[in-house]
């Protein structure tokens, strides 16, 4: 695997310094941005594997470059911020977040989600066990675009979380999946106390059936256990 490359997009000096200094200790290469401009500015030059981005920027927020950066494929996005409350946590998640970590932070913690992110993003055979569209109940996943396509043809741009975890259900129709198995898939890491990363994703995924199919039907929750996916995967 070639070296990763992490953009650290944050306005604010000494905590910018030290997260560069901690990442090429990682053996990173590290790229800098004070703000959006800035950050589009290197993404145009540069093939970017992470981010690692603040909320509070000026110009633009970490939450509207958040969807700039999901635009993107393979690209990972921490959010690492001040703002440490249930409604940004579950938006940053809800926009297409992989992780979310508050200030202060621990630096071994960080450096451990961002590397078990990046073995998601950086290694392009790991959906090599789906083929490059699946066709499940009119609907298509397609592992190409990283897209969903309604039967109408409407087409919806995945983030990476949504993606793996569609990816999981599909490879696992009728199965009952555990919180735990879906976040480890979705981001390499263990669930945590308090965890709604899994909840929020499947609520995502659901919005994007609401408009031709009872969603609640097809990824069904299964109380105390996990989800099951009870669509038909086309042979």
């Amino acid at each position: 695997m070639q070296t990763p490359n992490v953009l650290i997009v944050e306005d604010e000096v000494v905590t910018r310094t030290t997260l560069k200094s901690l990442f090429e200790a990682e053996g990173y290469n590290v790229f800098e941005a004070e703000h959006g401009e800035q950050m589009h500015d290197i993404f145009e030059n540069n093939t970017i594997n992470l981010v690692i981005m603040d909320i509070n920027l000026p110009g633009k927020n970490g939450l509207l470059l958040a969807r700039e950066v999901r635009g993107r494929k393979n690209v990972g996005l921490i959010f690492l911020t001040g703002r440490d409350n249930d409604v940004d946590r579950i938006l940053g998640l809800e926009i297409g977040a992989d992780d979310y970590l508050t200030k202060p932070f621990n630096p071994r913690e960080l450096t451990i989600r961002a590397r078990n992110l990046l073995v998601r993003t950086t290694n392009s055979s790991e959906d090599d066990d789906l083929p490059s569209r699946v066709n499940f109940n009119g609907w298509v996943l397609d592992g190409d675009s990283r897209s969903l396509i309604s039967p109408s043809s409407k087409e919806f741009r995945l983030p990476r979380s949504e993606f793996r975890a569609l990816h999981l259900f599909l490879n696992n129709p009728g199965k009952i999946l555990t919180r735990e198995q879906l976040i480890m898939e979705m981001t390499g890491r263990e669930l945590r106390p308090n965890d709604r990363t899994v909840d929020v994703t499947i609520r995502r995924i659901r919005k994007h059936f609401e408009s031709e199919i009872n969603a609640d039907d097809l990824i069904v929750t299964i109380h105390g256990e996990g989800y099951r996916f009870c669509g038909t995967v086309d042979s």
